[in-house]
């Protein structure tokens, strides 16, 4: 059964077109990844989907009565709400039946009246009945469920207003989860989100009884989930099914190399009848008088021509940005050292006692559960804050790059060419080649930080990262809100880096590509394991 279906939808931001003539059909109990670039259209079709836009033409049909759930990056709630009360408020129509079923419990306690007093009970019963059938009596099981599976339970009596944008996220997932629509729209469900988080929503989606479409640039999350890959790619959807994102990368291959095969024999077929053409052409006006048979021939052949259907030629590789990491001098053996080195704030523990030590060229992956000190790790190693007791030492020869998920040095009210002049002095003409080399062209170079996405602020960040020349690089979240082109990219230009990488993610396919090292933050504790993050897993029981 289709649950929606769009057909020829064209849709626009101002005047520019996002995407035009989309076509697909999305069947009921389909877990489909949603695929793209940066700025292909991903979010605007969900919204679309969610049925919060409309489309600049075309139709999009739903099934009738269906419920849709869509997952919005920056949800707004009332500011004094607490974020328990804002998990049970999704159940409305249960939460209206219990209030009158208490009513009711109030007034069958207090009836002294046979007759109404059976009355009220009939009702009552109906009611119960109408509780229970909706799972009334599971709520709060369900609710302390999704709280412990995201991980959230410490939120639970915080108010909105008190909340990071993370924790708010996480917040409207859980909300989203609870009302279990019949379509599920996810926008990177798994920012935010810690390893154990990650893997109870897999469980969660996998057993999901209803329509999921997300998403996600987390790769191993798209392999353990999806069952179809729709793919928007300059403008145009493509669906494959019966895939994972694995999958789904070789087939694609398979079929750029035969649409592209295709491409080159018309275009030979092309150019063989347009040469055929010119030469019957010749001929017949050569001929005296003029041959018309020759001349229809002619005519013909260019029918067929007009009518033939051109094959576009198609683009084996996109515009990737170009990170190359290159150090101005390299560093002393010892990079950092940090021995007995605990921290609190205020009564809480965060760290105790812990030591570690890298060397130049190591490369080192941190990893724990969201609040387990991994950024207080890093501000320590950084220098941004003190310890409480032990030593923190840097080693000689030290230049330092820090890349943040949440890019706080930037200034939103500079453009990105006055942003990347800041922090690389280089001429406007030099910078502005350098910012084509990050796919910021022409006038984009003058939009203002804070009309920038996510994406586009990680890539002005990686731009000004590569030309200071560092040979420690400090990572926190370094993929978060890049596609998966540019996390490619990125991972390939650290791969060939000869300086030495410390990073905190999420992102297990990035940690398993780069990282042979992994340090586990747990009760306050440091672990070093020789290892990537999945082997570490195995002994973490993840």
């Amino acid at each position: 059964m289709i649950i929606s279906s769009l057909q020829q939808v064209t849709q626009m931001l101002g005047a520019n077109v996002i995407f035009t003539d989309l076509s697909l059909e999305i069947k009921q109990g389909e877990r489909i990844g949603l695929i793209g670039r940066n700025g292909a259209g991903k979010s605007t079709l969900l919204h679309l989907l969610a049925k919060k836009t409309k489309p600049a033409s075309g139709e999009i049909t739903w099934k009738k009565n269906v419920t849709i759930g869509l997952l919005e990056q920056a949800p707004d709630m009332e500011g004094s709400a607490v974020v328990e009360t804002l998990l049970f408020d999704v159940f409305i129509e249960l939460n209206q039946l219990k209030a009158q079923m208490e009513e009711l419990e109030s007034k069958m306690a207090n009836e002294k009246n046979h007759k109404k007093l059976n009355e009220l009970m009939e009702t009552y019963g109906k009611l119960q009945e109408r509780f229970q059938d909706g799972g009334g009596y599971v709520v709060a099981a369900d609710v302390r469920r999704v709280m412990k599976g995201l991980q959230m339970e410490r939120l639970s009596n915080k108010k909105w207003n008190t909340l990071s944008g993370g924790e708010k996220t996480k917040v409207g997932l859980a909300r989203l989860l609870l009302t279990k629509p019949d379509l599920l729209l996810l926008d990177e469900p798994t920012n935010h989100l810690d390893f154990l988080a990650i893997e109870w929503l897999t469980t969660f989606i996998n057993q999901y009884q209803g329509t999921v479409v997300i998403v996600s640039h987390d790769r191993y999350f798209l392999d353990e989930t999806i069952t179809s890959i729709v793919e928007i790619d300059q403008g145009d959807i493509l669906k494959y099914n019966n895939t994972n994102y694995t999958k789904y990368v070789k087939e694609r291959e398979e079929r750029l190399l035969q649409e592209f095969q295709a491409y080159q024999d018309q275009q030979k077929k092309i150019k063989k009848m347009k040469d055929t053409i010119k030469r019957l052409k010749e001929w017949a006006n050569r001929a005296n008088p003029p041959n018309d048979g020759l001349h229809r021939r002619a005519k013909s052949m260019e029918k067929a021509l007009e009518r033939m259907t051109i094959y576009k030629r198609p683009i084996l590789e996109n515009k990737r940005i170009k990170v190359d990491f290159q150090m101005e001098k390299r560093s002393g053996t010892d990079v950092v050292k940090l021995e007995n080195v605990s921290k609190k704030y205020d009564d809480k523990r965060v760290l105790h006692r812990v030591n570690m030590h890298i060397r130049y060229q190591d490369r080192i992956a941190i990893v724990g559960k969201n609040g387990t000190g991994k950024s207080t790790l890093l501000n320590l190693i950084l220098g941004f804050i003190n310890s409480d007791e032990g030593k923190v030492d840097l080693g000689s020869n030290l230049s330092v790059g820090f890349l943040s998920q949440h890019m706080i040095e930037m200034d939103n009210e500079r453009s990105v060419l006055q942003e990347f002049r800041e922090h690389v002095h280089v001429a406007e003409g030099a910078a502005r080649g350098i910012l084509a080399q990050f796919l910021f062209y022409g006038p984009s170079v003058f939009r203002k930080v804070s009309q920038l996405s996510g994406g586009e602020k990680m890539r002005l960040r990686l731009a000004e990262l590569v030309y200071q020349n560092h040979n420690l690089l400090v990572l926190d979240e370094p993929t978060n809100h890049l596609d998966i082109e540019s996390k490619e990219v990125l991972e390939e230009a650290l791969e060939q880096f000869d300086g030495t990488i410390i990073a905190v993610s999420h992102d297990r396919y990035f940690l398993d590509r780069l990282f042979p090292v992994t340090y586990l933050i747990d009760h306050h504790s440091l672990v070093k394991f020789e290892g990537t993050y999945s082997m570490v897993r195995k002994r973490w029981h993840l």
